[in-house]
């Protein structure tokens, strides 16, 4: 696999604006410590059906969205953790992953809510169908830093 991850978000709580990070430790079966569905601080908390442990979404799709919708997508608004580059989310489908010295695990889809748009700006919810990433759970503990690369197990 030749893709990486590009970008790192947090947010310490729902509703609360992502953060930039160089770096994120996950924490197997809770996600990344400091993020708000790690912390279950987050707006889908109650529902743990609906909990993500690590969410991603690629950077290719938020370029796109800024290019044809004129959304902002390119700095946390897309409320995804890790942003990729090189590599379509779907094809993890079924699949084990190393970033950084963690193991992810795909989830499922992470289709957009109208949550997020309100969080956001009109728009968002259906400029993000089909490309809003994914989901994943975390395996095995470690650190993910900007720039990992992404490999398939």
């Amino acid at each position: 696999m030749h893709g990486l991850v590009e970008e790192i978000y947090l947010a310490p709580e729902g509703g609360a604006r992502m953060e930039k990070v160089e770096q994120a430790e996950a924490l197997a079966g809770f996600g990344l410590r400091g993020d708000r569905y790690c912390e279950r601080r987050g707006y889908y908390s109650y529902m743990d059906s609906e909990v993500c442990q690590v969410t991603l979404i690629e950077a290719e799709d938020l370029e796109e969205v800024a290019r044809t919708a004129g959304l902002h997508v390119l700095n946390g608004e897309h409320r995804r953790n890790l942003v990729t580059r090189g590599v379509r989310l779907e094809q993890l489908a079924g699949k084990r992953f190393r970033i950084g010295t963690a193991v992810l695990e795909y989830d499922r889809t992470r289709p957009p809510c109208s949550y997020l748009q309100s969080l956001t700006e009109p728009g968002m919810t259906c400029a993000l169908v089909e490309r809003s990433g994914i989901c994943a759970r975390v395996i095995k503990s470690g650190l993910i830093r900007s720039k990992d690369p992404i490999t398939i197990l």
